[in-house]
């Protein structure tokens, strides 16, 4: 496979450079529609923010955050080019430098990340959600010079002679929020505010991104400063069509590039503003947005389910499209919205290796039910155990190619997302004659039972319809008899209490909603699912607690069936 030679980097610090995968092991990469075509020298926040000011003008609302003054776009601008007067002239970073960041979702987080980019460097944004072995890990994996904090998100961070062999942890610290001199926002009030932009390669990395650790295992993805803009370029140009007056808003955090594209960089790509919310459950999410004028939502499908279920779904009527990614969205709850609202939930699948949505549809175009079609700019295949094109209504893995792909840091892990060009995500589905996807499983999703495969979001879906059901998780359960069972973990709605009873009322109503031998031999009442900070689900924690259980002979499972909880 032939591959372009990258340009001349901007970057004095090689370590982005020198960490990319053979490029032999790249997947391919198309630039097939006209708006990713970019120039040689290419820096991303340049486009989002400095160019971006004079384009829609600097008294442009940009920001908004509940109960604070909103941002424009000529104070956004004065604030990221006052941060990196302090990266460059207080804390000597270079271009090619890693800064990590970590922060909820706010004003100064957007401006750091903005700054990050305009002195040249390469952004590593964290959730602050994050513990103290996670964050020490991301360093080493990142080895990042500067970090900037929240200062109420300090507490996990790792302290200087406590990583392996007594060796410093951390990297130089700068606290925003909080008092003092050395704060980071008292630092930017001694700077001009004026500051111009390192002229970076298209081709040099702008961003590393931790993917979700969905197999529990997190890996870094390595982004340029094309491939920032080439998601706003494709998903958002095509199905989305921001305009200046579109108020974006949502759940992710910009820590995962579902956030950072549908709060960030697709606004600023647009002249548009954003409300950002640092943390809040799906009702007062959807109050929020509502009070706000918020018109394009993006957040996971449980938070649209919770909103439906909890009688609140005519907050969502003042929006003009509602963006669904992270897990699979049902018909039913697409069809709950658009009942109560008109609102057509835009579906889409994404990757952090991706960078974001590369199969969706918008509009007349949906199908509730399948998850859509090929972004434009995209190209998208169902392939076989062989590596061949599966064939109409055939399930097979997802394989896509577009202007964005998986490069992993250091690359050890690089053949196991790309093969033969190829961009394999991991997801099960089918293609019918018309290119939409309807979704599956993750292959590492499918259970396998007495020879029957089942795919666990069918269950799950199954179970979702329950009106005592506010949220569900499928996952196999090795059992000695049937190889694997289908246990389903269920978060029951407020006023409904665990018993036998309500977990045979679930089992029968299952299977009359699909084939009998899918339902769930086993139900478990739970608080709560586990999730990461982005709201995703971790089926891979629900998988280690019954490997758990199994070292221990089940005694805890045992105890589970009979008494209608989970410890």
């Amino acid at each position: 496979m032939q591959h372009q030679a990258l340009s001349p980097s901007a970057h004095q610090d090689t370590f982005t450079r020198d960490h990319l995968p053979p490029q032999e092991s790249w997947p391919t990469f198309e630039f097939t529609v006209p708006e990713v075509r970019y120039p040689v020298q290419l820096n991303a926040a340049t486009e989002l923010i400095t160019r971006a000011a004079a384009d829609f003008g600097a008294d442009r609302p940009a920001l908004h955050a509940p109960g604070l003054p909103s941002w424009s776009y000529g104070e956004l601008l004065r604030r990221s080019n006052q941060i990196a007067q302090v990266f460059r002239e207080d804390l000597g970073v270079i271009p090619g430098n890693r800064v990590m960041l970590r922060a909820p979702n706010n004003q100064w987080l957007v401006a750091c990340w903005l700054a990050v980019l305009k002195v040249g460097a390469v952004v590593v944004t964290t959730s602050p959600a994050l513990r103290t072995g996670e964050v020490r890990q991301l360093i080493e994996l990142t080895s990042p010079s500067v970090l900037v904090c929240d200062h109420r998100s300090t507490g996990d961070l790792p302290v200087d002679g406590s990583g392996p062999d007594g060796a410093p942890s951390l990297p130089t610290t700068v606290v925003f929020g909080g008092a003092g001199p050395e704060d980071l926002i008292a630092r930017c009030g001694l700077k001009s505010g004026e500051f111009t932009d390192v002229a970076t390669a298209a081709d040099d990395v702008a961003l590393l991104g931790p993917t979700s650790g969905s197999t529990g295992v997190p890996k870094i993805t390595m982004h340029f400063h094309r491939d920032v803009l080439a998601n706003a370029d494709t998903f958002a140009r095509y199905l989305l069509a921001p305009v200046p007056d579109d108020v974006f808003g949502g759940s992710p955090p910009l820590a995962f590039t579902f956030g950072l594209g549908g709060l960030v960089v697709f606004p600023l790509r647009f002249g548009a503003s954003t409300l950002l919310t640092e943390k809040a459950a799906p009702v007062e999410l959807a109050q929020l947005c509502h009070d706000a004028g918020v018109t394009v939502l993006f957040t996971a499908p449980t938070a649209y389910r919770a909103i439906v279920k909890q009688g609140k779904v005519a907050l969502l009527a003042g929006l003009r499209i509602g963006v669904s990614a992270g897990e699979h969205l049902g018909a039913d709850v697409w069809q709950q919205v658009f009942d109560a609202t008109g609102l057509r939930l835009v579906d889409g699948i994404g990757a952090t290796e991706m960078l974001h949505v590369f199969v969706s549809a918008a509009g007349e175009d949906i199908r509730p039910g399948a998850t859509g079609r090929a972004v434009p700019g995209y190209r998208i295949a169902v392939l076989d155990e062989h590596g061949q094109a599966a064939g109409i209504g055939v399930p097979g893995r997802l394989a896509v190619i577009g202007p964005t792909g998986c490069r992993y840091l250091s690359g050890d892990r690089q053949a196991d997302y790309v093969k033969d060009g190829w961009n394999i995500t991991g997801d099960v589905f089918e293609m019918d004659a018309d290119g939409y996807l309807t979704f599956h499983a993750r292959s590492d999703s499918m259970i396998v039972s007495s020879g029957y495969n089942i795919g666990a979001p069918e269950v799950e879906d199954a179970i979702q319809k329950h009106p005592a059901v506010l949220e569900t998780a499928v996952v196999a359960r090795p059992d000695s008899e049937r190889g694997s069972v289908v246990c389903a973990f269920v978060v029951l709605t407020p006023g409904v209490e665990p018993s036998a009873t309500i977990r045979k009322d679930i089992q029968d109503f299952v299977k009359q909603q699909i084939a009998p031998y899918k339902y769930p031999r086993e139900v478990r009442f739970i608080a709560a699912l586990p999730r990461n900070p982005s709201g995703k689900l971790q089926h891979y924690r629900l998988r280690e607690d019954l490997a758990d259980e199994g070292s221990r002979e089940g005694a805890v499972g045992t105890a589970a069936a009979t008494d209608g909880t989970h410890p």
